[in-house]
């Protein structure tokens, strides 16, 4: 069975999931009051009803206020994101995509010991 695929969310949409992922699953009013930049309850509700349609969350109807939930963990998520950008703006290449991330913004010494990881067990891999 192949991996399900979803539709790529809009950026009211990933700050909806990112409120998800983070709190876990909740009802719109939780969604809301989590939102700082005025957005508006009925706004936010038609949103998470055009997201349910679309497949990006689940909505579980068994209490009175309905429950939201992201559909996908936020690293498949992100990683669907990435490869679809690498694939668009750096024709394919992850190389060209993480040079690009990286000089574009100071990368703190965690975040370089942490890549610096990734790259030695990625070396390790392709050895013999």
């Amino acid at each position: 069975m192949g991996e399900l695929k979803l539709p790529r969310p809009t950026d009211a949409e990933l700050a909806i999931l990112r409120v998800l992922w983070k709190r876990g699953p909740s009802t719109v009013r939780e969604v809301h009051e989590a939102f700082q930049d005025g957005t508006g309850y009925t706004t936010l509700l038609k949103l998470m009803q055009i997201m349910t349609e679309k497949g990006l969350v689940v909505r579980d109807e068994s209490q009175r206020a309905h429950v939201y939930s992201a559909r996908v963990p936020q690293q498949k998520t992100q990683r669907q994101l990435v490869a679809d950008l690498m694939d668009r703006a750096f024709g394919g290449s992850p190389a060209q995509l993480a040079l690009q991330a990286l000089s574009s913004k100071k990368t703190s010494p965690e975040e370089l010991a942490e890549l610096r990881r990734l790259l030695d067990s990625l070396e390790k891999e392709e050895e013999p």
